[in-house]
């Protein structure tokens, strides 16, 4: 991931998930409103992050909860799948920023 996306630990969240492509943009013209979707960005990175998600919903105690409360409360799989990439790459972001491992709470 590192190879493939320098700019990990250098940018905000907001602006790293945008350049992977799993922040949820807007696709409104004039008065209508569509549902956000995500689209774009770099896909060797997305494509490492979703099978490094998948593991984590299974096996990392915070992911997993997080996956399975956006389940619970009726958003689609797809869905939580990617809202927990988000997670996972803002962790990921952080834990290389920081220099820190990471240890949740």
């Amino acid at each position: 991931m590192i190879a493939d996306l320098p700019e990990l630990g250098r940018l905000a969240a907001r602006p790293l998930a945008a350049l992977v492509g799993v922040a949820p943009l807007n696709h409104d013209s004039g008065t209508r409103t569509a549902p956000r979707i995500t689209w774009g960005g770099r896909a060797p990175v997305r494509s490492a992050l979703y099978m490094a998600t998948l593991t984590a919903t299974r096996y990392n105690p915070v992911i997993k909860a997080f996956y399975q409360r956006l389940l619970a409360v009726g958003k689609p799989r797809k869905l939580a799948l990617i809202a927990a990439m988000h997670k996972l790459l803002t962790i990921l972001n952080a834990i290389v920023k920081t220099q820190k491992p990471w240890a949740h709470a």
